[in-house]
């Protein structure tokens, strides 16, 4: 029998529930991905991202508590090694720059991206 699969561990920071719950359902259908945890704040999602060192963090730009800046800021900072996916209603080409000059694999907007993220979530997953 072959072995199972480790889970592709996904962190979500995310400032309004109604978007958290859509990222969540449209997340939720790559195989084997798994929620490893949530934020509202930058304060909270940068200590646990280090801690906890997810696959992949989705990240919002505005937040109830700091920016998604800041966010990859504390990460570059203290060299979390993670992929971060952006999804934010403010895609403007100078955010889609300053996000990827912090570390961000790409930047997603959430009224005309918001299924180009699976795609890009998806494609590093492994396999199920």
């Amino acid at each position: 029998m072959g072995q199972l699969a480790e889970p592709f561990r996904v962190y979500l920071v995310e400032d309004s529930e109604i978007l958290r719950k859509r990222v969540e359902a449209m997340l939720a259908t790559i195989p084997g991905m798994t929620f490893v945890g949530y934020a509202a704040g930058a304060a909270t999602a940068a200590k646990e991202i280090a801690a906890l060192r997810p696959d992949a963090v989705i990240l919002d730009i505005h937040l109830a508590e700091g920016t998604g800046f800041d966010v990859l800021r504390a990460l570059r900072h203290g060299n979390v090694e993670t992929a971060v996916f952006v999804l934010t209603n403010f895609a403007s080409e100078a955010y889609r720059a300053t996000a990827e000059s912090l570390g961000a694999r790409a930047l997603f907007d959430k009224s005309t991206e918001f299924e180009r993220l699976r795609e890009a979530v998806a494609a590093l997953a492994p396999a199920a």
